[in-house]
């Protein structure tokens, strides 16, 4: 089995950016000439992903006008938060509604997400149907982050994630989760960690470990540092 439905996440305001994301939307800020949201794009062709559904409420036209003037050879939907931003969750939630898939893999695209990034989450995938799971994320050691000051989010055991003293592991903002978990959500606008803590309860986060090197676009210095690689 392979998951044939990508959810990317682009309806952020980008705030940690600032200035550049007042009249840029993070997704298409440039490193070395390509935006973030074309590579993470690149990688899910690469990934033999079928159709993508992304999400827009900040500077929403100049996301529009990027997809249908690039003519990317794969079908992209794009869904509006609405009047209100949904944050992550709900923008989850909202984009599930659009589609017949019951697994998705979901991507931030503020990691610059590269080709070597296919086989890990390939990898991961495999766990994912081969032990029937219900979500995973990819995560990765806090000392592989090109940003040192990133503090850590999970423990990793066995492929299960925990919240201890010893959170040595970090999101890289990609994740499989299956629709079940989205549904019968009461709040509309609400943060995805919200239901991995829910999870992390249950003791049922997964977690797979990358083990590449991890650039993700925290704030305006770091951004200015990868821009200049």
């Amino acid at each position: 089995m392979k998951i044939d439905t990508a959810l990317i996440l682009c309806a952020g305001f980008g705030k940690r950016l600032n200035p550049l994301t007042l009249k840029t939307p993070k997704p298409l800020l440039k490193i070395k000439n390509k935006t973030l949201l074309e590579g993470c794009i690149s990688m899910l062709i690469k990934l033999e992903i079928k159709k993508i559904l992304l999400n827009t409420f900040h500077l929403k036209q100049q996301i529009f006008d990027f997809i249908k003037n690039t003519k990317f050879p794969i079908e992209i939907e794009i869904i509006d938060d609405g009047k209100d931003i949904l944050n992550t969750g709900g923008g989850i939630v909202n984009m599930s509604n659009y589609s017949e898939s019951d697994d998705f893999l979901i991507l931030n695209p503020d990691t610059v997400w590269g080709d070597g990034y296919v086989d890990e989450i390939k990898k991961m995938q495999n766990i994912y149907f081969s032990n029937r799971l219900t979500n995973i994320l990819l995560v990765t050691q806090k000392k592989l982050s090109y940003d040192k000051n990133l503090s850590g989010d999970f423990e990793l055991r066995k492929n299960l994630l925990k919240k201890n003293e010893n959170k040595d592991f970090v999101y890289t903002g990609c994740q499989i989760l299956n629709k079940n978990l989205l549904k019968n959500r009461q709040k509309i606008n609400f943060p995805i960690n919200e239901i991995w803590d829910q999870l992390l309860k249950k003791n049922e986060l997964n977690g797979f470990e990358s083990i590449i090197k991890f650039r993700h676009l925290t704030n305006l210095e770091i951004f200015k540092k990868l821009a200049n690689l």
